[in-house]
């Protein structure tokens, strides 16, 4: 498979290139790929905690948002 960049990205992976971020223009590409992979793991798999949550509200065991915020602050103000 052959893609062909828009010059804008070309420009942006030469500079890194250039700059000495990557070795080459693959090891820049590879690294966006993997990138982009886990983001794509990680919006499924908020994506599936979402889905629990509603299902959670619905059937009433949920928090409501004062709770959630008093427990954070809770845990945050007992680590000082």
């Amino acid at each position: 498979m052959n893609i062909i960049l828009k010059p804008k990205h070309q420009k942006f992976i030469q500079s890194q290139v250039e700059s000495g971020s990557f070795a080459d223009a693959d090891q820049a590409i590879e690294l966006a790929f993997q990138l982009l992979n886990d983001y794509l793991e990680w919006v499924k798999d908020t994506r599936q905690k979402i889905d629990v949550a509603i299902i959670e509200m619905d059937n009433n065991e949920g928090l409501d948002g004062e709770t959630f915020v008093n427990e954070i602050i809770s845990k945050v103000a007992s680590n000082y």
